[in-house]
């Protein structure tokens, strides 16, 4: 028999990994004990992005995803070619792509996804202590404690969690070893022990799991959670290979910089995420942090509050102006407590590939009481020549922003406007028209049911010919059957469609039925759909819609199909496309709105 040499499975399992083949990489590990420790390698590598962590952490479920008890609830595929070649859209994206396909878990799927979560974690934790056949923490390069703190705080697992990760071999636990999170402990007084308090209720003690497992992750890159300062003051110094951190509060990032600068020569991504709490030094601590790292380090800055940056961080920022490629900021402060950013400290930062600014829910109107900052923020984004992904959300409508759409250097791929306002807004959509290289458009505005406007919006639409994803939601009840039509012709690329409407008809079927590469349709609109125009359209499919999700929502009451039909739907689609079909009427739209 002719054995590949290990060279050769290693470059097997290594590009695997770049794809993200969950499956097949398991089968490897299961294969032989050759191939085992280079699969379980690379498996260990991505576990933090593992469909079975994802869904151990959320109430939901994908709808489609009824096998629980196959291999594929552990490990699936979860990635795609770069050049987005892959056949079918995976169980996760198709949940990132359409938040309507989810439905609650049952309690016996709830409680198998947390005993299969509870399990890798039990595997990490004694992997760390030594008691591993594999030290399969020594393969982990991303370490997200949110994911065990949201396992933990599920109330309705607790006793999965306690008997699986913290009982095992141990009559005190695995912890037990550990006191106060840092000195070892011989004993332990087991009756004492069984009236203590749970030694997992806060993320507290969630660090007490993570100060175990950073001692043996020398290839640890990413980092997450809600990590004290002095925690994180004694983690850096083991992380060499680190580059990205992610926490809750800016506190976390107190003294934090230089250490950072001495021991992770590689860090370049800062995300904090709820400042908000931290209390008015938050802004300084972040700028602080900034300001330690080394100068042109930072590749990606990301803040997830409601305070708007101080002229501190600005400036901070532009000491990474020339390394800056990603940017998230919110704009506006809430209730217009506090400074508007100045702009202008960043016009250095040009070399920005993504942003993203956020306003608030007030739906503040920053071009009316602060022009000048307006003006200074539009003259800045025609200077970030290599703009590609762009995301401006909450904002009034305002024709000050369309030069800058206009502006024949700039090349979007990506844009998500979210406006709010019920204004003329035909500006605006003529001048995204210039943006013929966008591939993915979320059109998001404030109901307009102006059949001018919506024209407007949808010849506009129907000019950015390489979109392969539109999401037109909360746009107009206006956009009728003929709207529909000449963005099913004119859009033929598109692969993800999301669009509202108003009383739609089966006259849209025979257009939308071309669209070769369309795998997501959902349509929330009032519509009078029927059996045989659904089952036609579905007939009409090709190879490319393979995996079709198709979705109709707020449909007229009238016009309800029957159990089954909607059955009838089902078979066809899955039997045709190998997809799925969901179908509500306004009641129970309403009604599940409610429960919300």
């Amino acid at each position: 028999m002719v054995y590949l040499p290990d060279e050769v499975l290693y470059m097997i399992c290594t590009q695997l990994w770049h794809q993200g083949d969950f499956q097949t990489l398991f089968r490897c590990a299961c294969s032989g004990k050759r191939l085992a420790p280079i699969a379980i390698t690379n498996l260990y590598r991505m576990q933090a992005v593992s469909p079975i962590t994802k869904k151990c952490l959320s109430d939901e479920d994908i709808i489609n995803d009824t096998d629980s008890e196959s291999e594929s609830d552990v490990i699936t595929n979860n990635g795609s070619d770069e050049d987005g070649s892959d056949e079918e859209i995976s169980a996760p994206c198709r949940c990132l792509y359409r938040p309507n396909r989810i439905i609650k878990k049952i309690p016996s799927q709830k409680k198998l996804i947390s005993m299969k979560c509870t399990s890798l974690w039990r595997a990490i934790v004694l992997s760390s202590l030594g008691k591993t056949l594999y030290p399969y923490s020594q393969y982990i390069r991303t370490l997200n404690l949110r994911d065990l703190e949201e396992l933990i705080i599920q109330s309705d697992v607790r006793a999965i969690i306690s008997n699986d990760l913290f009982q095992g071999e141990h009559p005190e636990g695995f912890l037990g070893n550990f006191q106060d999170g840092l000195e070892p402990q011989s004993k332990i007084d087991k009756t004492k022990a069984a009236d203590r308090r749970h030694p997992l209720d806060s993320a507290e003690n969630a660090s007490i799991i993570g100060e175990a497992i950073t001692k043996k992750t020398p290839l640890l890159e990413e980092l997450s959670g809600n990590i004290s300062s002095e925690t994180l003051f004694r983690w850096i110094p083991r992380l060499p290979r680190l580059t990205h951190l992610d926490v809750w509060y800016s506190a976390a990032t107190k003294d934090n910089g230089t250490l950072v600068r001495l021991h992770c020569p590689s860090f370049k991504r800062l995300h904090i995420r709820n400042s908000y709490l931290d209390g008015g030094e938050s802004s300084k601590r972040r700028a602080a942090f900034l300001n330690e790292l080394r100068p042109q380090s930072l590749e990606s800055f990301k803040t997830s509050t409601y305070q708007s940056p101080g002229p501190e961080i600005l400036h901070a920022l532009s000491c990474h102006g020339e390394s800056l490629v990603e940017l998230k900021l919110n704009v506006i402060p809430v209730c217009m407590r506090g400074p508007i950013p100045q702009f202008s400290l960043l016009k250095g930062c040009t070399n920005l590939v993504s942003l993203s600014l956020a306003g608030t829910e007030q739906y503040t109107s920053l071009e009316k009481s602060h022009i000048d900052a307006f003006l200074e923020m539009v003259a800045w984004l025609k200077e970030c020549k290599k703009l590609r992904i762009l995301a401006l959300k909450k904002f009034f409508t305002s024709p000050v922003i369309a030069p800058f759409f206009l502006d024949e250097t700039i090349h979007l791929t990506s844009l998500e406007y979210e406006v709010y306002g019920n204004r003329d807004i035909t500006e605006i959509h003529q001048a995204l028209a210039n943006q013929t290289s966008l591939q993915r458009l979320w059109f998001k505005v404030c109901a307009n049911n102006d059949v001018h406007v919506v024209d407007g919006l949808v010849e506009s639409s129907s000019k950015l010919v390489n979109l392969t994803d539109l999401r037109l939601t909360a746009t107009s009840s206006a956009l009728l059957d003929r709207h529909i039509v000449q963005l099913a012709r004119s859009l033929t690329k598109l692969a993800v469609w999301s669009t509202c409407g108003g009383r739609l008809t089966d006259a849209i079927w025979g257009e939308v039925s071309t669209l070769r590469s369309l795998r997501v349709l959902d349509i929330y609109a009032s519509t009078s759909f029927t059996t045989n125009g659904i089952v036609g359209f579905i007939e009409k499919l090709g190879p490319g819609n393979k995996g079709l999700a198709l979705s109709v929502v707020q449909a007229e009451r009238r016009s309800d199909l029957l159990g089954t039909e909607q059955e009838l739907i089902q078979e066809t689609i899955a039997k045709k496309a190998q997809g799925s079909f969901e179908f509500h009427t306004t009641d129970d739209y309403q009604l599940e709105y409610v429960r919300l």
